[in-house]
């Protein structure tokens, strides 16, 4: 399985609707195999994406595309034994949302998966509630 970790800035704040992300990667990830999670604060996106290599490939080719992101940045990509995440699912903060529940909420999400993915969505998330 391949596991991808990248991070990019959103285009349009008032366009990027994360309900409407959520809805249609469910659709694409739930058709591929694909597991992961999505984290937004509306500004930032970090998502790590796993599955088998085609469709991973072919998932962050469209991401690559997807005219709501620039400056999109590969934090990892590695081969690991399982999937870390049994759902997808997306972290979402509102702004003028309580910060510390958000990174309560992020920390939660990614208990179960390995040390360096929780501590780099951890930092993510600290970062992004003091922005």
């Amino acid at each position: 399985m391949r596991q991808i970790i990248y991070v990019s800035t959103a285009i349009n704040l008032v366009a990027t609707d994360p309900d409407a992300i959520l809805a249609v990667s469910r659709r694409n990830n739930r058709r591929d195999g694909i597991t992961g999670l999505l984290y937004s604060d509306g500004k930032r996106f970090l998502q790590v994406v796993e599955g088998k290599e085609d469709p991973i490939a072919a998932t962050v080719n469209r991401i690559e595309k997807d005219a709501r992101h620039r400056a999109i940045v590969i934090l990892s990509d590695r081969t690991i034994a399982a999937p870390e995440f049994g759902e997808w699912s997306m972290a979402h903060r509102f702004p003028g949302s309580d910060g510390d529940a958000f990174v309560d909420r992020v920390a939660a999400l990614v208990s179960a998966t390995s040390p360096a993915l929780r501590a780099t969505f951890a930092s993510f998330a600290a970062l992004r509630r003091a922005a």
